[in-house]
């Protein structure tokens, strides 16, 4: 099916969030306390980035392209909110913004399974975003990739504990993180335009609204220090501006 789409932006822009998987290797050379204070700030950037994303881009591309909300859009947020809690009960996935020898988490396979289905999400939704327009795609890109920072160092932080060593960590997190492209290419070529608008868009909206708000807001509540918490917020702020001001663009 030829849906009209151009490849080039949407593939660029998913091949290099898929890079974002060999960031964890940067742990390795920076010292514990210099990356929980960057993840510290980059969690709360990347929540409000999340919501700033929906609530400046993708609710105006929903409300724009249904003239006004209609139950297929109202049904797809929720579906994209479902998608993500069931991808987390089923494959006991979710994000470890903090690698920590004293969390558990599950098997390697398991969090590879899971973060692989989470990134084929991803292209979709970045490739979708694109097929509606340039502007969305590059802002709902930047969303993305804006997340994938602390989910990466956590993956990482999962298969080195789960005795994997650094070198192997890296390349199956990398496969995982590729995985993405074939999330890219699924929308590129068997999905019209008009689905994606009215189906894929708010199901994005959705997507990004579950993880802002169960997997990235929780770990702000972690911190109970007054003068940090204002940096949270100043950070959360942050991202949300940086969402309202990729609006020059349309």
């Amino acid at each position: 099916m030829d849906t009209g789409i151009s490849w080039g932006p949407p593939l660029l822009a998913v091949v290099g969030i898929s890079s974002f998987s060999l960031i964890g290797a940067v742990s390795l050379v920076l010292s514990r306390t210099w990356l929980e204070r960057a993840l510290f700030f980059i969690v709360a950037f990347a929540a409000g980035a999340l919501l700033g994303d929906v609530f400046f881009h993708l609710v105006p591309e929903i409300s724009e392209s249904t003239h006004g909300f209609d139950t297929t859009a109202s049904v797809s947020i929720l579906g994209g909110v479902l998608t993500l809690f069931v991808l987390e009960k089923v494959l006991h996935w979710h994000h470890a913004h903090f690698p920590s020898e004293e969390v558990l988490h599950p098997v390697a396979v398991t969090n590879l399974v899971g973060d692989g289905l989470h990134n084929f999400v991803d292209g979709a939704i970045v490739a979708g975003s694109f097929a509606v327009s340039t502007e969305l795609g590059i802002a709902t890109a930047i969303a993305v990739a804006l997340h994938e920072i602390p989910q990466e160092f956590g993956d990482f932080g999962i298969l080195l504990h789960a005795g994997l060593s650094p070198k192997r960590a890296l390349a199956m997190n990398f496969a995982s993180g590729a995985i993405s492209v074939l999330g890219a290419l699924v929308v590129l070529v068997l999905i019209p335009v008009d689905a994606i608008e009215r189906v894929l868009v708010p199901f994005s909206a959705g997507a990004f609204i579950y993880i802002a708000s169960t997997d990235l807001l929780p770990d702000l509540h972690k911190e109970p220090e007054t003068g940090k918490s204002l940096a949270q917020l100043v950070a959360l702020v942050a991202g949300i501006c940086a969402m309202a001001a990729l609006l020059v663009l349309e």
